[in-house]
């Protein structure tokens, strides 16, 4: 099934959520959060896309590499490690969301359009992951 045909709709909508995301926060930012709720998300297809988008752009492939361990991994900035650990906490939502202790670092990071640009991002990327996943998008043609 191709959602984009089936519910053009619902896909707009991701669409437009994601476009948000792009008015407030730096592209290298956003292919990281993507590339890493992916992982999380285990959807190979947007893992694909999103490291190739990111090679494109300019970005190191060593730090994508380092994404999938980006706790150890010393190639990534203060900013990005607070964006990568809201990835973590707002991907794998558990029953306790996300702590205020992560909530008061990432209203310190970014302001208020930038956070509300990232939360955007992460209901974006969580979203397409989920039609990727359930219709084994790995082997259809670029969802988004």
């Amino acid at each position: 099934m191709n959602l984009a045909e089936v519910a053009p709709e619902v896909y707009q909508a991701l669409l437009q959520i994601d476009g948000y995301a792009h008015q407030h926060l730096d592209h290298g930012l956003i292919e990281l959060v993507k590339l890493r709720a992916s992982m999380l998300n285990n959807c190979a297809y947007c893992v694909d896309m999103h490291s190739t988008d990111a090679i494109k752009a300019g970005e190191n492939p060593q730090r994508l590499f380092a994404v999938s361990v980006w706790h150890e991994s010393r190639f990534f900035t203060e900013t990005e490690r607070v964006a990568l650990e809201f990835t973590d906490a707002v991907t794998r939502l558990g029953e306790h969301g996300v702590p205020d202790e992560l909530w008061a670092k990432v209203t310190a990071t970014f302001d208020q359009a930038q956070v509300a640009g990232l939360l955007a991002q992460l209901i974006a990327i969580n979203g397409f992951n989920r039609v990727a996943v359930p219709l084994d998008s790995a082997t259809e043609r670029r969802l988004h």
